[in-house]
């Protein structure tokens, strides 16, 4: 009872402060406070004038306002609702669709290069690359601690500090583990692969072996500065053995062995001139590999594939299944076997004659092929390149991108033309003087004599510039110009390789008068070695000159053999011609005890063959008077062997000597062209040449 009568009390005090509170609206007839619980209304229903009525007013304008901007707020989320599904909202789809579907691409396997005999230039092996994904693998490494520490005894039994602080020490020593441990087991695979490598060829080395071992080395802290990275994929290892791949992955989890395409060079230096290599994403970069990237490279397949939320592929969801076309294999013209003994010659021959460097094309003489084609200073494609370059080495190709003024080695033509035109006979006596002056200009020879009698075979024997002249000018200045565009002289080859240079020849429009006194000797124009070698190819085959070519067969990916187009053929001179010019170019090699009847190249000579061809010196413009230099020369060699059923034809050029080949007096090529001769010959068992029945004549007594 007292509790209800308390309650009560309590309710009366607070009903009578309300009423306090609300004193406004107090009633002065009977002096009584009430609360307005509704504010008085006119007749219309509407609010009264007064402070009731007033309050009311502001209300209805806030709920308007309010009412207003709900209204504008809606307005916009549909607008915008709109603006998504409209406009954003094809992307969206696609964005999603992409989220749910994962585009794998099947990477094209790389056409192999091979040398006419099917011995290896360049090939694709398969390996392996070690990966990782660091941030999942450090997640997960402590679930492999606990499931490695499940049976230590003071795991167990510890408290969770203790097994928190065991775990972590776990979870190093898993990551010390992988630094150092799969660096060795690479190192150990792959210094066992060089040695069993090394066994096998008498040039292997152990020196060779640890320089070998350096390149490839793996080290430990590259291996922990990738499992740190704050990253989903990391690459620890490129181009491992698949089986140590295989082995690695297996033992050490987190770790995968995704495949890997590695480009292959397995002759080093040998012919890269011409192969060149490609870059690290797999395009061609230089040489072979990169004018012909298309060819080689095949077109990449690609598959479609629905994946989960965790990004897991849902089996039987392929779509859009394209496979990969792999590129086309090709067999080239090459002799890997004479490539590698010609660029080893002229190597030796610029270290023996100071030439800044020396180059060297090999033709076959009926059906110009390029046999070998090689310099000095090529790169080794599978060592460090930025050191090599720094030594000079490059994957250039002179003989197809450096054109030269040829010399003397060009007086061939102006022989063909005299020949073909009968202007002259192999055995008619020039009287030829010291000196000639045609157009203003003045011609000598490279040594001083009165007026000689030089058969036209002995005006080329000898080299004269002052006898040539005089034959070039009963050939005339239009049929001479015709005779250098038949030979392809200033014409790009065609050679399927990057870079060509068409070399320079001024057209018939602007010579001078001094121009026809410089052409028809080899000076005042410029030619690439396989040019050059190309002009003798026409003699060696009875005047027909075929353009050089390197690719001798393409072979897609489904083993068929793509038709190749034919190479393009210009009958230079009459057969007869062709015979008769090779026959005088044996001057140039005969040798005579007295000196008479001895030619400017008598050490090409090769014993039991007939060979023919033609020395050459070409001097350089010296930049600091931008006049010919007297010290600096392009020497040059091309002939041709046997004569009496060629074969081959070599064309040689060395970049200012300062001695001979073999490091003897004067500058010639002649015993290089020797060298490359004898052992081709050699080789392939070519039938000894009947002897001449004679000397021939070169100079007339």
């Amino acid at each position: 009872m007292n509790q209800s009568n308390s309650r009560a009390s309590r309710m009366r005090r607070k009903a009578s402060s309300n009423t306090q509170f609300h004193n406004d609206t107090a009633d002065p007839k009977n002096g009584l406070n009430r609360i307005a619980d509704k504010p008085a209304t006119g007749p219309a229903g509407g609010p009264t004038t007064g402070p009731g009525g007033g309050q009311r007013r502001i209300m209805l304008g806030r709920l308007r306002i309010l009412s207003a901007g709900v209204f504008l707020l809606c307005l916009m989320v549909i607008a915008r609702m709109a603006w998504v599904q409209l406009v954003w909202g094809p992307d969206l789809s696609s964005l999603a669709a992409e989220q749910r579907t994962r585009i794998y691409t099947d990477p094209a396997r790389r056409g192999a290069i091979t040398d006419r005999s099917g011995q290896q230039l360049a090939y694709t092996m398969q390996a392996r690359s070690l990966t990782v994904s660091p941030n999942v693998l450090r997640r997960e490494l402590p679930y492999v601690a606990k499931q490695q520490l499940a049976s230590d005894e003071n795991y167990v039994q510890g408290s969770e500090e203790t097994r928190n602080q065991m775990i972590e020490a776990k979870v190093a020593d898993i990551m010390t583990e992988y630094s150092e441990e799969i660096p060795k087991i690479i190192e150990k695979a792959r210094t066992e692969k060089q040695a069993a490598k090394a066994t096998k060829t008498v040039t292997g080395s152990t020196k060779g072996l640890k320089d070998a071992a350096k390149k490839s080395e793996v080290k430990p802290e590259d291996i922990v500065a990738k499992l740190k990275a704050d990253s989903n994929y990391e690459v620890l290892v490129r181009n491992v053995d698949p089986d140590v791949a295989a082995g690695i992955s297996e033992k050490y989890y987190g770790i995968a062995a995704d495949l890997q395409d590695v480009r292959q060079y397995p002759n080093g230096a040998v012919a890269s001139n011409v192969i060149g290599k490609i870059s690290q994403d797999g395009q061609g970069q230089f040489g072979f590999e990169s004018a012909n990237d298309s060819l080689l490279s095949g077109i990449n397949g690609r598959k479609s594939i629905e994946v989960s939320t965790d990004g897991q592929a849902i089996p039987g969801t392929v779509t859009d299944d394209v496979p990969a076309t792999n590129g086309a294999n090709v067999t080239l013209t090459l002799d890997l076997d004479l490539q590698t003994y010609v660029q080893q010659q002229l190597e030796q021959a610029k270290a023996n004659s100071g030439a800044k460097s020396a180059s060297a094309v090999v033709l076959d003489a009926k059906t110009g092929e390029v046999l070998a084609m090689a310099n000095t200073g090529t790169i080794d494609p599978n060592g460090d390149i930025t050191s090599q370059l720094e030594k000079g080495k490059n994957f250039d190709n002179p003989s197809v991108t450096s054109p030269f003024e040829p010399g003397s080695v060009a007086k061939v033509i102006t022989a063909a033309a005299a020949i073909e035109d009968g202007v002259t006979k192999p055995d008619e006596v020039l009287q030829v003087p010291g000196s000639i002056n045609m157009s203003g200009v003045t011609v000598k020879d490279a040594w001083e004599h009165g007026t000689v009698g030089y058969t036209t075979t002995g005006v080329f024997g000898k080299s004269s510039n002052v006898g040539t002249l005089m034959l070039a000018q009963r050939v005339g200045e239009d049929r001479f110009a015709d005779m250098l565009e038949k030979f392809g002289v200033g014409q790009a080859t065609g050679i399927e390789l990057p870079s060509e240079s068409e070399g320079l020849l001024p057209a018939r429009s602007q010579w001078s008068g001094g121009t026809f006194a410089n052409l028809p000797i080899g000076q005042g124009m410029s030619v690439t070695l396989l040019q050059m070698a190309g002009i003798y190819q026409a003699i060696a085959n009875d005047g027909e000159r075929i353009e050089p070519r390197i690719v001798k067969k393409i072979t897609d990916a489904n083993g068929v053999e793509q038709e190749l187009p034919e190479a393009k053929r210009t009958q230079v001179v009459s057969p007869q011609t062709a015979q008769t010019v090779a026959d005088m170019f044996q001057s140039v090699v005969q040798s005579d005890s007295a000196g008479v009847q001895q030619g400017t190249g008598a050490a090409a000579a090769v014993d039991g063959y007939q060979v023919a061809g033609k020395t050459g010196t070409a001097q350089q413009v010296d930049p600091a008077c931008n006049c010919y230099s007297n010290s600096k020369y392009w020497i040059t060699f091309a002939g041709l062997a046997p004569v009496d059923n060629p074969r081959f034809v070599v064309g040689l050029m060395l970049d200012a000597p300062e001695r001979g080949v073999h490091g003897e007096g004067g500058q010639s090529a002649a015993p290089l062209f020797h060298d490359i001769a004898a052992w081709l010959l050699n080789r392939d068992n070519v039938p000894l040449s009947p002897e001449l029945p004679g000397q021939l004549v070169l100079q007339a007594n």
